[in-house]
């Protein structure tokens, strides 16, 4: 599983304690203190995740991630951000940022779109729950325009997206959006894109210099080969991944790329745990029905849905598959003991 550096989680923390959040419950959950932590350490992926869907639960701020996602700066991406400004444009700086995205805070993939006079930075979202999505998604989209519009200072020039497009449906707090990014913001959209004039894309960096551009190349390759695989079984960090959902569960290629691992090589590797994808998501399909059976009056319709089940009788069969008695059989004979 591949490893990020932990600078993106230390400015997430940071940024949300800046605007009045209190991070002290999770921080003190798992252990953490940005003003302590080893800026060069590194985290893997799967388990800064779970740090950030603990942290949205305790959010009082709809507008906290999208606020956060503005004070991340240029100074905190090392050499990456050199590469980026020592190219010629800003169009040639993101087609960089793509091709060495690893080295950034995102999770999502990204890619740009070209148009005759409007061209588009897509963020496609991993596989996450509606909340905690909504959560990521502001802080990405947000990162990486406070990131573009640092690179603007070089060009004396202060330019906005020509529009937003966010991957969830319209919040309470839309209009917010808008005065945040300075730009119609369009909501419910299937990925995250920025849409800018290609004019602006095509200003000439008076920082670009190829030679200085080669050196930093160099620094941001042996940074990625840095970046192994993680210890721990995969299977648990899956498990622990699919315990965050209910209603939809990811598919197997969803979560292998959210992980950063190609699918074979995703499906390979639980194989050799002996262990799969199928097998799982119905290990948390099977715990999670039994809580909600055990504590709850919820019937089992209500519960199945609940699974990502569409009808109760595959529901039903699922669990009676699992535990060997049916749903209503397994409550009463809880209730009993």
């Amino acid at each position: 599983m591949s490893s990020r550096s932990i600078l993106g989680l230390v400015y997430t923390l940071q940024g949300l304690q800046d605007i009045g959040e209190d991070c002290t419950p999770v921080m003190e959950k798992y252990g953490l203190d940005p003003e302590r932590m080893d800026p060069t350490a590194e985290i893997e992926r799967s388990r800064e995740l779970e740090i950030l869907a603990e942290l949205t639960r305790h959010l009082r701020n709809p507008l906290a991630a999208l606020k956060a996602g503005a004070r991340f700066s240029l100074a905190g991406y090392g050499p990456f951000t050199m590469l980026l400004m020592t190219c010629e444009n800003a169009w040639e700086a993101l087609r960089t940022a793509i091709e060495y995205r690893e080295l950034t805070y995102l999770f999502s993939e990204v890619a740009l779109e070209p148009g005759e006079g409007i061209s588009t930075l897509v963020l496609t979202p991993p596989a996450l729950p509606r909340d905690i999505l909504r959560f990521r998604m502001d802080g990405e989209v947000s990162g990486t325009w406070q990131l573009m519009r640092d690179m603007q200072v070089n060009l004396g020039v202060d330019l906005l997206p020509e529009r937003i497009e966010m991957p969830y449906p319209e919040p309470p707090e839309a209009q917010a959006y808008s005065e945040h990014f300075g730009c119609p913001v369009d909501f419910g959209s299937d990925h995250a894109r920025i849409h800018m004039r290609n004019d602006y894309l095509h200003l000439p960096f008076p920082t670009a210099n190829q030679t200085a551009h080669r050196m930093y190349r160099a620094q941001c390759d042996q940074l990625l080969a840095q970046r192994g695989t993680g210890n721990g079984q995969l299977s648990d960090k899956v498990r622990t991944h699919l315990e965050m959902f209910q209603d939809e569960y990811p598919s197997a290629a969803q979560v292998a790329a959210t992980f950063g691992i190609p699918e074979r090589s995703f499906r390979r590797r639980l194989s050799e745990e002996d262990s799969s994808f199928r097998q799982l998501l119905n290990e948390v399909r099977l715990k999670k029905a039994q809580q909600l059976l055990e504590d709850t009056r919820l019937p089992v319709e209500q519960i199945a849905e609940r699974l990502g089940y569409e009808e109760s009788a595959a529901f039903i069969h699922a669990f009676r598959r699992w535990a060997g008695t049916t749903p209503a059989r397994y409550r009463r004979e809880q209730r009993k003991s």
